[in-house]
């Protein structure tokens, strides 16, 4: 299904094609969608009496999206007990997401935490299919082992990218890596870091240890994007739950340049 163009505030029915489970609380639901979208952009989820909540895109194929969904409140409680076959109410896309053309052709580090894996999802991915796949840096950390999200595509990204894979903690014997995404900022191996562009998606702590990390290692504050996500409310600008100073994130974002969004970060 593609968007209500006459009313925004209307939403569509969309099926669900598939669910896949990642852990105990975090799935991702494919839904049918035909139209334009971007990674980084982010749908309203609605049920009935329960409300809505916004939620990233984590995929991208013909004719449908995936979004990463973790159970953590009443709508999302609600999603979980639809399965396929059946379906979700959905507005959107909204948000600018990622502009690809600004990391083609260059040197890239993209660091997420957590569920904010979900938003560039699709952009790492993308890297993954060109040919200077190696010139792309990318730091994925989570909770635990048991927490690991897209299991599959790390696998890949893994083979095909610089891929440095971390939890905060895991049981004796783990033989991956264990510390906070920032630990490995200074390892990763940049050519050229004045021109090099970073991506930064994830808890706000997290962003902003990370955003500090990149300056100490010499990446440009222009040069630098992260998504503030996690700030959706209505997509429309009209509850104001999102405005920070004079930005509204779901009209401006959830995409910015460092440059712009430095205050966002406190």
């Amino acid at each position: 299904m593609a968007a209500n163009e006459k009313n925004p505030y209307i939403p569509f029915a969309s099926e669900i094609l598939d669910v896949i489970r990642h852990t105990k609380k975090e799935y991702t639901f494919r839904l049918s969608y035909s139209g334009a979208v971007k990674p980084g952009q982010f749908f309203e989820v609605s049920v009935p009496k329960f409300g809505e909540a916004p939620i990233s895109v984590s995929g991208i194929g013909k004719d449908y999206i995936d979004l990463t969904l973790r159970k953590v409140g009443r709508v999302t409680d609600e999603v979980f007990e639809k399965y396929k076959g059946q379906t979700l109410l959905l507005r959107g896309p909204y948000g600018n997401g990622f502009d690809m053309d600004l990391y083609r052709n260059r040197e890239v580090l993209v660091i997420a935490g957590g569920t904010g894996v979900s938003p560039v999802r699709g952009v790492v991915s993308a890297f993954a299919d060109e040919p200077d796949a190696a010139d792309k840096h990318v730091i994925v950390g989570f909770k635990s082992p048991d927490d690991m999200l897209f299991r599959d595509d790390l696998k890949i990204w893994d083979e095909r990218l610089d891929l440095w894979l971390t939890v905060d903690g895991a049981p004796e014997g783990y033989d991956g890596k264990i510390g906070l995404v920032t630990k490995y900022i200074p390892d990763v191996k940049i050519r050229d870091v004045e021109k090099a562009a970073a991506i930064v998606v994830g808890p706000p702590p997290m962003m902003r240890f990370s955003v500090m990390g990149l300056l100490e290692k010499g990446f440009r504050e222009e040069n630098i994007w992260v998504s503030q996500e996690r700030k959706m409310c209505c997509g429309l600008g009209k509850c104001g739950h999102c405005r920070i100073g004079e930005k509204y994130v779901c009209l401006d974002g959830p995409v910015f340049n460092y440059t712009e969004s430095k205050n966002m970060l406190d």
